[in-house]
């Protein structure tokens, strides 16, 4: 290389890094504020909460209140972590801005009242809603875009629980299982670094957690030397939080579809969870299970700074993932994080004493590893152990997490995260599956099976999921009539966020359908024998970005296809009727044949080709 070249090459590089800083510090700095403010936020409505318990039965308004926000002004926020992630593995229609105020407030908002959720789910999307704002506005390149959201969810998360070296790992961790994304490593370190600092900065604190024991269990043996036998404990109190946290991941999934199911008005879905946990608040006799839970109301309770204490808490693990399952599974806005170290912390208590260790080792294990394994981010975890509790314990602390990531399956809070290098083979699975479509080729053992579809008439049981299918030998040589008549078949092309407005101003804009089921019923009002709409998997149109779903919602960038079926003259006159809905969108016609088979009177097929009169015609015999 000539020196001329050398000199060149070193030059774009320092204006590389003059842009990337003129990015990252004040996003940084910007997140890190909004987390400040975030994290003294819930410190005066927790306060608030212990001093009005009353707030409690508010609980179901206030989830319907975030509900109706969210349902009118904050769908394309919804898909909340997953979404920020998907953006991250493939841009496309981008982190919305409003999802930072929008997930501030309603986090704030549920704390207040007590909903059982955390912190993390805030911050990661305050960071990423900030990043891919300035993303859109400097116009960024796809790959800039994935680096900038990588450095809003390192500066999110670094900043809201004070440790900015985990935060810049998790970033790079938590989007691929077994796999740590290097792009964007020296943008992360330095995001979370300035975030953490710029938080600090505000006068926000961390509650410091005191962890007595020190790398060995008799005193004057060095820091780093290993107790086999404690050691071997740790290893087993890791399957124990491995497991865990897989409970804790299917239950919040699997009673998540159960309440949608139930209830599929989103809105609705936090005043009948609210409820629920009133409800629990009652059986349990206690409150400790409200908000995070890192102090508790009454001094002695359950709380994650009391399990690193003497006092031993059997069941406290137990009724958090009841509690925290219920908020975020009926719709409550937070995040799983902080439940996950109460949940962690207080099943390392319990495990403390049928172990014979150290309890407040094992509560900071259970702290950090239950985490790893729900968030598949064991690296993360463990530097968040040492800059939380200290480098003395990090054989311990990276047994912990990376034995629970390896018993926590393929599975976690983040379904949208891509599997890199799977824990186990996991036959089918194509390169680069999501964890999503990695729980839908596990195999079901059992299903329930309803008395219509074969079991005992006085009730459910359990049959096996998958049984073999039997041979249908009905003969298909039959002669019958055959009639061939002529359609066609019109595909029209949109984005499911346009909307028909058919009333001008605010009454228009809030009452309007969303086009695609606007034209499926003007095609019924129409006479038109078929009309249908179908959400796209993965593709683009009009020469646009590659599109495809994003987690828990769909995509508003996706392309929607409507489709409808009639004789071309209806076709032609519905385009014609409806011009001002489908101006400027792909249509494209298509000729088809209706084939109607009839009984014959003996002897060979009949093939007759006609014309359709009417629609009518073409209805199925009643």
């Amino acid at each position: 290389m000539t020196p001329s070249a050398f000199l060149g090459e070193r030059l774009r590089h320092s204006g590389l890094a003059a842009k990337w800083l003129a990015i990252i510090l004040p996003v940084a700095a910007t997140v890190g504020t909004l987390c400040a403010a975030f994290l003294w936020s819930l410190d005066r409505v927790t306060e608030i909460r212990f001093d009005n318990p009353a707030l409690l039965f508010a609980l179901p308004l206030a989830g319907v209140a975030v509900g109706l926000v969210y349902h009118w002004v904050g769908r394309p926020a919804e898909g909340g972590n997953n979404l920020i992630v998907e953006q991250i593995h493939q841009p496309g229609g981008g982190v919305p801005l409003r999802m930072a105020p929008l997930i501030l407030v309603s986090t704030i908002v549920s704390h207040l009242f007590g909903a059982s959720v955390g912190r993390e789910g805030t911050a990661v999307q305050v960071g990423g809603s900030i990043a891919g704002g300035v993303a859109k506005a400097l116009f960024l390149k796809p790959d800039e875009v994935r680096i900038l959201l990588m450095v809003g969810i390192a500066a999110g998360f670094g900043a809201v629980f004070g440790t900015p070296i985990a935060g810049a790992v998790f970033a790079l961790e938590v989007l691929t299982v077994g796999r740590v994304e290097y792009t964007a490593l020296v943008p992360a370190v330095l995001a979370a670094i300035v975030a953490d600092y710029t938080c600090h900065a505000w006068g926000v604190t961390h509650i410091a957690y005191h962890l007595g024991f020190a790398g060995y269990a008799e005193a004057g043996v060095t820091a780093f030397h290993i107790d086999p036998v404690l050691l071997a404990k740790v290893a087993v109190a890791g399957v124990a939080f491995g497991l865990c946290s897989l409970l804790f991941s299917e239950l919040a999934h699997r009673v998540g579809g159960l309440a949608k199911r139930l209830c599929p008005v989103a809105w609705l879905r936090p005043a009948i969870g609210g409820v629920l946990i009133i409800a629990l608040v009652y059986a349990t006799g206690s409150r400790d299970y409200l908000g995070l839970g890192v102090i508790s109301p009454e001094p002695g309770g359950a709380s994650i700074v009391n399990f690193f204490g003497p006092a031993h808490y059997g069941w406290a693990w137990a009724w958090k993932i009841a509690f925290t399952v219920l908020a975020l599974a009926t719709g409550f806005k937070g995040g799983e994080v902080t439940p996950l170290f109460f949940i962690g912390a207080a099943l390392g208590n319990a495990l403390s004493a049928p172990l014979n260790a150290p309890v407040d080792l094992m509560a900071a294990l259970g702290f950090v590893a239950l985490f790893a394994g729900a968030a598949n981010t064991p690296l993360a975890c463990t530097l968040m152990g040492i800059e939380l509790f200290g480098a003395a314990n990090t054989a311990y602390i990276a047994t912990a997490c990376f034995v629970a990531y390896l018993c926590s399956g393929h599975s976690g809070i983040y379904l949208s995260q891509r599997i890199g290098v799977p824990k186990t083979r996991i036959p089918r699975l194509p390169p680069d599956a999501s964890l999503r479509h990695a729980r839908d080729l596990h195999p079901v053992l059992w299903k329930w099976r309803s008395p219509s579809a074969g079991a005992a008439a006085d009730g459910t049981k359990l049959t096996p999921a998958i049984s073999r299918t039997a041979q249908d030998d009905t003969p298909m040589h039959t002669a019958h009539d055959l009639t061939s008549k002529e359609i066609g078949m019109i595909r029209i092309y949109m984005k499911p966020r346009e909307k028909y407005r058919r009333h001008a101003g605010i009454r228009g804009a809030l009452s309007s359908r969303p086009l695609f089921r606007e034209l499926v019923l003007r095609a019924k009002q129409a006479g038109l024998v078929n009309a249908t709409a179908h959400h796209t998997h993965f593709g683009f149109s009009n020469h646009g970005a590659v599109q495809e779903p994003m987690a828990e919602i769909s995509n508003p960038e996706l392309t929607m296809c409507v489709e409808m079926i009639g004789p071309r003259d209806t076709l032609e006159r519905f385009c014609r009727d409806h011009g001002a809905m489908l101006e400027n969108k792909v249509i494209v016609y298509k000729h088809l044949e209706h084939w109607h088979v009839s009984g014959g009177a003996g002897g060979a097929v009949r093939l007759q080709e006609e014309a359709v009169a009417n629609p009518g015609e073409l209805l199925a015999p009643q």
